[in-house]
């Protein structure tokens, strides 16, 4: 039996990643939205573009989140996109409700999948989906640290003018301006970055990498969209072929690196259940500093978010 994937919201994003999906035979994709003959048109366009693929999936799309059943893997991308001008940090309300009825219509038929989020602001969206859906914490996670991490890899590559295949590196903490591109874990082929390239070169990249987003905002005025789905399928391939991949995702932490009940970027395992394990890897101080500085900046959104999560506790608890 074929894995069965249901992506939530069919824009940008989302279109993408069921593009990607399909392209790799991780399973037979369903495409739902709000939207009417969107979804429908968009999952037909992929269905018909299989046997170009060489593959045998099939893609269907629509409003009904019954067509979602059994789904083994949701990811959620529906949501407003930024605009010139805006942070991540800005959409928190404008997709705090979105994300909430996604994820209750998806739980209500697949109480069984694990649950990507992709929706902005990343950190703190996946703490609603944690909340609304009741999952264990290895379950909901977010994609950031997959995407921030290749944004940080082109931008050495090119620099260098090698193969980002050879380029190994990790980026942590929120998805945001203050996340944490580690520096010190960075090599090309196994060589230090340091090596490579002076200080003054490497914190341009790291500052570029940081505001990576918000420069490709700015020039099409809206969010990206190829590499956010490149990094939500990927993280979904490890899942789907219990891969056991080591890759950075934003996480609900519980005590690793001194962080309590926040969802942060760190390196983890991924495999059939989703996080299997969380790696606290060794830090200096400055770098730690880094990481927990990019985790008050989550936690600020999260406390501010607080009052609504308490009612979706509340809720739970009386139902």
């Amino acid at each position: 039996m074929r894995n069965k994937i249901t992506v939530i919201g069919s824009g940008n994003v989302g279109a993408s990643c069921a593009v990607q999906l399909a392209q790799k035979q991780l399973g037979d994709v369903v495409v739902v939205d709000i939207l009417e003959g969107v979804p429908v048109g968009k999952a037909l366009d992929i269905y018909q573009a299989a046997p170009v693929f060489g593959t045998d999936v099939k893609a269907v799309g629509g409003k009904d989140y019954a067509a979602t059943a059994n789904s083994d893997l949701v990811i959620l991308t529906a949501g407003f996109p930024r605009k010139p001008g805006m942070s991540r940090d800005d959409l928190v309300w404008a997709n705090y409700d979105i994300v909430k009825s996604c994820v209750e219509q998806a739980v209500k038929y697949s109480p069984n999948c694990v649950l990507i989020v992709v929706t902005n602001p990343l950190d703190a969206m996946c703490h609603v989906a944690k909340e609304v859906s009741r999952f264990p914490k290895n379950r909901v996670f977010g994609m950031a640290g997959v995407l921030d991490t290749a944004r940080f890899r082109t931008f050495i590559a090119d620099k260098l003018g090698v193969s980002v295949e050879d380029v190994m590196t990790m980026v942590l903490g929120g998805h945001g301006d203050a996340m944490v591109p580690l520096v010190r874990y960075t090599s090309v082929a196994g060589i230090p970055l340091t090596d490579l390239l002076d200080a003054e070169t490497i914190q341009a990249l790291v500052k570029r990498t940081a505001v990576g987003g918000g420069e490709i905002v700015k020039l099409m005025g809206t969010s990206a969209y190829y590499a956010p789905a490149a990094a939500a399928v990927q993280l979904a391939e490890s899942i789907l072929k219990d891969k056991k991949r080591v890759l950075p995702c934003s996480a609900y932490l519980e005590g690793e690196y001194g962080i309590q009940k926040l969802y942060v970027g760190v390196p983890v395992k991924l495999g059939s259940q989703g996080i299997e394990k969380v790696f606290e890897i060794k830090l200096t101080e400055a770098e730690l500093a880094a990481l927990r500085k990019s985790a008050a900046g989550v936690k600020e959104i999260v406390d501010l978010m607080e009052p609504k999560l308490r009612e979706v506790r509340a809720a739970a608890a009386g139902s």
